[in-house]
């Protein structure tokens, strides 16, 4: 007793320089006998008060003084010392007088503490208090604190009620038993009932979870809404928490069960559930009527880019996000497809058509595909996926294949000037740097077509301070690996072997494998060659690779993922997921190069590929095979021999139509048809002549000196006034163009403040990423819901601020605002 005496004694005379002592039980005469305080005089009073206040006031003016009376305190007429006891403190020794000694509270907050006695007695929870008083709190500040304290939360109603619906979530309640022991539930629901209008005979967080909810989702499909506008703010702030978002997402699905979401979603159209993402089922409902609107085709594409893209920000996209990306996709392809007229005169114009226009099918299949996979819902995408499957085999790959086939059958040689030919790269590509003395790298990656190369283009000219251009390529026939890539190398006369290797001779030298092609590099005069796999690259460390570039005028990489993904039948059904790793790696490999002091990049492949998704028919294989003299190598999609028949529905080229030496003769099945071969996928092919698999890209890439990136500017067009009279405001921000490679999206912040920096409604992230080029369709709308810190600031000015983070930083700066009038009249209390 006399310890805590001691300490709650030293916590006052910290604050005064006279205390007061009343014993008014007549019990402590000893504790205060016994009392050590250096530098404090203890005096007893009895009857001797006139005296003492001469010396504590004129003799000793600035010591310290404990005055110790035993027994309750005199009247306040017969009070001698009632004004100097006013002017200093009064320490009292029954415990709500020890509690709020120690927080430094006055005798005012006794009635605050002997309500919740309970929180007082563990020195945890009364330590986190003193920590939060501040010397101007109010009685129900000092409540909110102690609710804060046990709700383990910053004292914000918002963040008690985050933390509370935390607990409900894990199935636990710990924290809000506590909120009753402590007699702070009453504070609790008179709260909630000012801030959000949540009010019941039998208030509980499960209650007002299931209120929340179903307020808010009543507010998006005018339904009756018992809950302010601050409650909708609330519900945003909560859902995108990154703290607290599984307890969201757990209670929004026990909420959906409650309230029957799935039942009043079935008679609902998607469109108007557009802004609202409080349940998942939100998301099913919308993703089932677009798979459904996107088969049937009663949608057109450029709105179901516009919905897929208003959903990314929604809470549940990152979960659906493979199925919104597959549905859009599948939407662009079917009107791609619709656009397209598969028509040519002549081999040249089938590979110019398909390297400015049709390559867009591929890619767009491909990324459905992709998508489809990714998302695990074979079931709902199975329709829709029929559909895609059909329209890409029937209506585009097998018929641009077959009229192809016409010209490739009327072909004496094989080229199409003035595309360039394969075997011209190093001459066209490669030579011109070595002229200026500069250095370059070549990076062939296996099995990467044009419309693969189309997407790296695009990535690549995201990035900051990076140029690049595309243009197609006639591959060599067949269009297999060894050939390819003995046609990238540097060497005058291509033969391939007359043995069952389909080995690949540059100039007499063999290009099997690195150590040869690094061999064929090196036997140039005039510059410095080699090679490398792009895997043991990415292990070197910087010195080692600075030192390969230094030393090097030319470097080749050989990358290989996607083919020797899509070439191994349990692996085939894979590739697209290849293709994604491939962009991401050869993005890394390439800035570890300019890392590494290399500027010049040249991008291409081998070969390009066929690839259907689904099971192959009996008719696309070919009915015949081949025959000859001498059969040496067989694959799906050509035969290698010599004296080779003419069969039909295969076609023989010789060497010297294919621009080969030596007497190897090739056959190559029409169309899109494959050899049968035991052990051998099916659905991953390449070797023949189609489009697909004979253009192939040539990506030039440089590294500039100065940024060429900018975000696309945005606007906040003004209304017919800019006045505030109701609860909600309706904004149209405006992106001043149409996103491009150069031209970056702009991520922003959007809500309304006062001029002291409150935020007064809830708050939107947007991304601004169109790529319209009508600017009507470049318009945003944005609805803010205004809170009842607004009612604060009406007759003043606030302000819209649209902010967007520091780079690399959590911090906000602004990027533009308009200010608007607050002026409300009562009614507006209703609008909600």
């Amino acid at each position: 007793m006399e310890n805590r005496i001691t300490i709650a004694l030293a916590k006052l005379f910290d604050r005064h320089r006279i205390v007061f002592w009343y014993d008014a039980k007549k019990q402590l005469r000893d504790d205060f006998e016994a009392l050590s305080l250096p530098g404090i005089e203890k005096i007893a009073l009895a009857n001797n008060e006139y005296g003492i206040k001469y010396k504590i006031l004129r003799e000793q003016p600035k010591k310290k003084f404990l005055l110790y009376r035993e027994g309750p305190p005199p009247a306040d007429l017969d009070n001698w010392l009632l004004d100097v006891q006013l002017a200093h403190g009064e320490f009292r020794t029954d415990q709500v007088a020890i509690w709020l000694s120690e927080l430094a509270l006055g005798l005012a907050f006794t009635e605050v503490v002997q309500a919740h006695a309970e929180f007082f007695p563990a020195m945890k929870r009364k330590d986190a208090l003193k920590k939060l008083l501040k010397s101007d709190d109010t009685a129900g500040q000092i409540r909110l604190k102690m609710l804060a304290v046990c709700a383990g939360s910053e004292p914000r109603m918002d963040a008690v009620v985050e933390n509370l619906l935390q607990e409900l979530a894990e199935g636990r309640e710990e924290k809000i038993k506590l909120v009753g022991r402590c007699g702070l539930d009453g504070f609790l629901w008179e709260q909630m009932a000012r801030c959000y209008g949540y009010r019941s005979d039998t208030p509980g967080v499960r209650d007002f979870a299931i209120e929340l909810f179903k307020s808010c989702y009543a507010l998006g499909t005018d339904g009756q809404v018992r809950l302010t506008g601050d409650a909708l703010v609330f519900l945003k702030r909560w859902k995108d928490s990154r703290q607290f978002e599984g307890g969201f997402e757990t209670l929004s699905q026990e909420c959906a069960e409650v309230l029957g979401i799935e039942k009043d979603l079935a008679k609902r159209d998607f469109r108007e559930l557009m802004e609202l993402d409080y349940f998942r089922l939100i998301d099913q409902k919308i993703i089932s009527d677009l798979v459904k609107a996107v088969a049937s085709r009663t949608v057109g594409s450029s709105d179901i880019s516009i919905w897929v893209r208003r959903r990314r920000q929604g809470h549940w996209y990152r979960e659906y996000r493979h199925l919104y990306e597959a549905v859009d996709h599948a939407a662009r392809f079917t009107q791609t497809l619709g656009e397209a007229r598969l028509t040519m005169e002549s081999l040249t114009e089938g590979i110019q058509r398909y390297s400015r226009f049709w390559y867009q099918l591929d890619q767009l299949y491909r990324k459905f595909c992709f998508h489809v996979r990714m998302s695990g819902q074979a079931s709902l995408m199975g329709t829709l996926t029929e559909q895609i499957e059909n329209l890409y085999t029937n209506n585009f790959l097998l018929k641009l294949a077959d009229r192809f086939q016409t010209f490739v059958d009327a072909a004496t040689k094989w080229e199409a000037f003035p595309v360039r030919k394969q075997s011209q790269f190093f001459s066209t590509y490669v030579q011109p740097f070595l002229r200026k003395g500069n250095k370059v790298c070549v990076i062939i990656s296996d099995a990467m077509r044009y419309e693969i190369a189309d997407e790296l283009l695009g990535l690549i000219r995201q990035e900051d301070r990076y140029h690049a251009e595309l243009e197609p390529a006639l591959s060599m026939l067949p269009s297999y690996t060894q050939l390819g890539m003995a046609a990238l190398l540097p060497g005058k006369v291509l033969t391939i072997s007359g043995n069952e290797t389909g080995t690949v001779m540059v100039d007499g030298q063999s290009s099997q494998g690195l150590a040869n092609r690094i061999k064929i590099l090196g036997q140039a005069e005039t510059f410095r060659a080699t090679a490398c796999k792009t895997n043991e690259l990415m292990e070197m460390k910087g010195d080692d690779c600075r030192a390969l570039v230094r030393d090097h005028d030319v470097l080749y990489l050989y990358h290989n993922r996607i083919d020797a993904t899509g070439d191994k039948r349990e692996s085939e059904e894979r590739v697209f997921e290849a293709v994604e790793e491939t962009l991401q790696e050869l993005i890394r490999l390439i800035k570890k190069l300019n890392n590494a002091n290399l500027y010049n990049f040249i991008v291409t492949a081998d070969h390009g590929f066929i690839y259907q998704n689904r099971a192959i028919d009996e008719s696309d294989f070919s009915g015949v095979d081949a025959q000859g003299d001498q059969i040496l190598f067989r694959d799906r999609r050509f035969v290698l021999g010599k004296g080779l028949d003419q069969v039909s529905g295969l076609h023989k080229f010789t060497p010297d139509q294919l621009g080969l030496a030596g007497d190897v003769e090739v056959q190559i099945p029409r169309s899109i048809n494959r050899l049968r071969l035991k052990g051998s996928g099916s659905r991953f092919v390449h070797g023949g002549a189609s489009l697909q698999e004979v253009v192939i890209p040539i990506l030039k890439i440089n590294k500039k000196r100065q940024s060429d990136i900018t975000c696309v500017d945005v606007d906040i067009l003004r209304g017919a006034g800019l006045m505030i009279t109701s609860g909600q405001l309706a904004v149209t921000l405006y992106q001043a163009g149409a996103v491009t490679d150069k031209i970056q999206p702009r991520i922003l912040r959007a809500g309304i403040y006062t001029e002291a920096g409150d935020l007064i409604s809830d708050s939107h992230d947007l991304t601004f990423d169109l790529d319209l080029d009508n600017p009507r369709e470049r318009e945003i709308q944005v609805r803010f819901v205004l809170t009842r810190k607004a009612d604060e600031a009406n007759g003043r000015e606030v302000i819209l601020k649209l902010e967007e983070k520091h780079a690399g930083t959590s911090h906000y700066k602004e990027y533009k605002s308009l200010r608007y009038l607050m002026r409300r009249s009562f009614t507006s209390d209703f609008d909600f």
